[in-house]
């Protein structure tokens, strides 16, 4: 009986494990993780200029919706300057001093088999995701931030 009792308390636990993560981060070399950079890329290399090369800090996946943090830098791990940037030019070269390094904050969805990138923001800030109308439609890939 106590054996029973233990096996569902644990099945409990790892259920409740499960729904707290149900994200997946999609492997290197996978044609996700390649669709999910694919999808980013034109907006990055507007803003910052091409080529453009994304360190994944975080990238996350479930279902039809994903999230990533990408830190942006030149092929081989160069530096972006920050002041020579298409974005800084088209801000009349607007100065990004509290900037270190670029990086993006994305939100995707997929769109029957291409990946979508619905949702970003360049250096925030602030977790401008955490609310309700993002935690609607993301919160399984935003499950630190929606409760």
């Amino acid at each position: 009986m106590k054996q029973l009792i233990l096996a569902g308390i644990l099945a409990v636990v790892a259920a409740g494990s499960a729904l707290a993560q149900s994200w997946q981060e999609p492997a290197r070399g996978t044609q996700t993780r390649k669709d999910l950079m694919s999808a980013i890329r034109p907006i990055a290399e507007w803003r910052l200029g091409a080529p453009v090369q994304f360190v994944v800090k975080d990238l996350r996946v479930a279902g039809d919706v994903g999230y990533g943090r990408l830190y942006a830098q030149r092929p081989g791990g160069a530096k972006i300057d920050l002041n020579a940037t298409p974005i800084s030019q088209r801000m009349g070269g607007a100065f990004f001093e509290d900037w270190e390094e670029p990086f993006i904050d994305v939100m995707y969805t997929k769109s029957g088999n291409m990946w979508v990138a619905v949702e970003y923001t360049l250096s925030a800030s602030e977790a401008w995701w955490a609310s309700p109308e993002y935690c609607a439609a993301f919160g399984p890939v935003l499950t630190e931030w929606c409760h």
